[in-house]
């Protein structure tokens, strides 16, 4: 079997590509198979996120290339940013995984979360697409940038990562 133990930059080729679904993806241990029928072995980091275009190298020098899965999803667009924001504050009000895109969100398909977003005024569409969310602010994957290819790149945290965090709430009392 082969073993993906590396996640490198660059190659000057590649022995296949693995499709993955963003949840097979987001696994640091994972058995999967390549379209050949190989079975493949996938030991990264605790933490290390697989996102598209992704390269992963085995021990004898052999490449993978990560490719992103189509799967059910919905695209959120609204009228204006102000709703657009507010559909993402409501979806991450409720820890929803969610990718965001220019001018657009997109999530995996839940008939309630459906409903709440039409409920805000959200155009909400059935899609077979690509799902790469945010990592979020203290992921390992870090924040997100266009690049010249138009999809998203990884680079470091969003925010610095605190040692311990007081969550300061409005019943707290003034000392």
């Amino acid at each position: 079997m082969l073993t993906l133990n590396k996640k490198i930059d660059h190659a000057d080729s590649v022995y296949a590509q693995l499709v993955l679904p963003y949840e097979m993806r987001e696994n640091s241990r994972l058995r999967a198979t390549l379209a050949s029928g190989e079975e493949v072995a996938i030991f990264t980091g605790r933490g290390t996120i697989l996102r598209n275009n992704d390269l992963l190298r085995s021990d004898d020098g052999r490449v993978v290339q990560i490719i992103a899965a189509k799967e059910p999803t919905y695209r959120v667009t609204c009228q204006t940013p102000h709703d657009l924001l507010r559909c993402a504050f409501h979806l991450g009000n409720r820890h929803t995984q969610t990718q965001v895109g220019e001018a657009f969100l997109r999530i995996h398909q839940d008939a309630v979360l459906k409903q709440m977003l039409e409920g805000l005024g959200a155009s909400v569409i059935e899609e077979d697409e690509q799902f790469e969310p945010e990592s979020g602010a203290y992921g390992g994957g870090g924040h997100h940038h266009h690049g010249d290819d138009g999809h998203y790149h990884a680079h470091g945290p969003l925010a610095p990562i605190p040692a311990r965090q007081k969550i300061h709430r409005p019943s707290d009392s003034q000392s």
